[in-house]
């Protein structure tokens, strides 16, 4: 397939650059919070709430995907467009068709989640349990498609600092909203769990409580971004008297518009988590047919409030390093400079690599101290076998994230639904056999978890590749820092096993880690993988040019 400029469509015009990196990392650094948040919710409620919860908010961050995720940046373009040229008339309109229909959307799923809140509860996860958490999800739904709503305004118009701000907003109003709404709950469920005999009560009162903390930090981001809008109201409206508008374009055309800018990026998000709830049915069927059956919400929630945490903030610290590259790319595409956007893409697959391979390998060797210094209880040796087994799955995600994002913004949306799906149907597959007819429970999720990532990244890169004509050097951006990782992963192993006993976790964490990076990037200079240019830019960089100058291979 050749090398093609796509049309662009309104939706696609690139919008006023954010200089800032930790404006250009809030959605990143956003996640990672909200990751973090489940560890200390472990700790309030419990792993078994933990494994209630989660059918609740996976489900609200899926129907997130389409009202907030898809939408924001579907308005951005939309308004973006016609603000260039000036039609604000237009562009209010656009708003309003985007407002009322994006609220529609969201209160029909919050409809069908409250109606249907028992089949998702007894047949789609079989937790019978998660179903008033399900139903409390159904508020948070209709705020995020209004937080999703004045986020692409605020983009469209050149206000992006507007939404970061609301992202950092959110993201701390969930943790501590969560943190306290489920303590509350759980209290108040305890009491009714005494009185109904049933010990069951208290973790789904609990669930409840943390999805209805949820809803709150939607209500707080909401009234911020409704205060933004309204202090900023008159500048908009002034603009109107600026109106260069010829005509007064249609709303179920501005919709159409909408619908086709943000339909394919929110299959294509959808596509790619919709792996974990489909999981959590296996797992719980798996385990119900075993004499676990009593253990499966717990176990569940160790999964997800632990395992899947330390994987997620592992892969989002490797993505903070290439985040910003992302950009760059796109913009050489849509310039045509092609030489320089593989040149782009080559060193960004090289930093990916440099970063992700001692991170997975690192957390894999050092799993028993990471899970010991955190204090986790509850199933730690599960928890431990996992990460010894899917701790790889940092690169793999890794990839898939960093390649996704290539292909949206270079438009190459068709491929990657077509490898997102492939990936899916795969993945459901092989959860069937591992889990469901082989019995392995929660180690099988973690194979049928790099399994689906695995295709994924593979499928991305073929098409990337073929589509962009983008050559990929293996040995320096792929196999010497793998090698140098494993190589120093040795030392860390080492470290772990001689201090874990005698220092606790936290430190041997904090030792390995420091020793295994000076290895690291010893042998990276070693095989001429980095120069003086990358150490100057790195923290204690200085220290590492001497060494490599008075060992001779700088």
């Amino acid at each position: 397939m050749r090398l093609r400029r796509r049309e662009k469509s309104g939706g696609d015009i690139s919008g006023r650059a954010i200089k800032n990196p930790l404006a250009q990392a809030a959605g990143l650094l956003s996640w990672a919070v909200v990751l973090g948040m489940r560890i200390p919710l472990s700790r309030v409620i419990g792993d078994e709430s933990v494994g209630l919860f989660a059918p609740a908010f996976e489900l609200f961050f899926l129907t997130r995907l389409f009202t907030s995720y898809a939408m924001t940046g579907a308005i951005a373009g939309v308004i973006r467009y016609r603000v260039k040229r000036e039609q604000y008339r237009n562009a209010k309109r656009a708003f309003n068709a985007a407002f009322f229909m994006n609220l529609f959307v969201s209160v029909l799923a919050a409809a069908l989640l409250l109606l249907f809140s028992r089949v998702i509860a007894d047949i789609l996860v079989l937790e019978t349990n998660s179903r008033m958490a399900v139903m409390a999800c159904g508020a948070a739904v209709v705020l995020a498609s209004l937080i999703g709503t004045f986020r692409g305004c605020f983009n469209g118009y050149g206000l992006g600092l507007l939404t970061v701000h609301s992202q950092y907003i959110e993201c701390v109003a969930m943790v501590v909203c969560t943190l306290f709404g489920s303590r509350m709950f759980y209290d108040y469920g305890l009491k009714v769990s005494a009185l109904k005999q049933n010990s069951g009560l208290a973790c789904a009162y609990g669930a409840m409580g943390a999805m209805l903390g949820v809803m709150l930090s939607q209500l707080i981001a909401t009234i911020h971004l409704l205060m933004m809008y309204v202090i900023y109201a008159g500048t908009l409206r002034g603009q109107l008297g600026m109106d260069n508008s010829r005509r007064t374009e249609p709303r179920y055309y501005l919709q159409r518009a909408l619908l086709s800018n943000s339909a394919p990026t929110a299959l294509a998000a959808i596509l790619s988590n919709l792996a974990l709830p489909i999981d959590q049915r296996m797992f719980n069927y798996c385990m119900n047919s075993t004499d676990r059956g009593e253990t499966r919400t717990a176990l569940w929630g160790s999964f997800y409030g632990k395992y899947a945490v330390l994987i997620g903030i592992g892969t989002v610290l490797v993505l903070l390093c290439v985040n910003s590259m992302i950009g760059r790319i796109a913009g050489a595409y849509d310039r045509e400079e092609y030489r320089v956007m593989r040149d782009r893409i080559g060193k960004a697959v090289r930093k990916l690599c440099i970063v992700a391979f001692p991170a997975a390998i690192y957390l894999a060797v050092l799993a028993r101290a990471v899970v010991a210094s955190l204090s986790f209880g509850g199933a730690e040796a599960d928890v431990v076998s996992w990460l010894h087994q899917g701790a790889i799955l940092i690169v793999l995600y890794g990839f898939c994230c960093l390649s996704a994002q290539i292909m949206s913004r270079v438009h190459m949306m068709r491929e990657l639904l077509c490898a997102a799906a492939i990936s899916l149907i795969v993945h459901v597959a092989a959860a069937y056999l591992l889990v469901q007819k082989a019995g392995l429970g929660g180690v099988g999720i973690v194979y049928a978890q790099l399994i689906f990532f695995g295709i994924y990244a593979a499928l991305n890169f073929f098409l990337m590749t073929r589509n962009l004509k983008y050559r990929q050097e293996w040995l320096g951006s792929v196999a010497f820092p793998a090698a140098a990782a494993a190589v120093s992963g040795v030392v860390v192993g080492l470290v772990n096993r001689l201090l874990l006993e005698q220092v606790g976790g936290a430190l041997t964490v904090l030792i390995g880690v420091a020793v295994g990076v000076f290895f690291y990037i010893t042998f990276l200079m070693i095989l001429r993988v980095i120069g003086e240019a990358e150490l100057s830019r790195m923290p204690l960089g200085f220290f590492f040019i001497m060494l490599g100058k008075n060992i001779g291979v700088l």
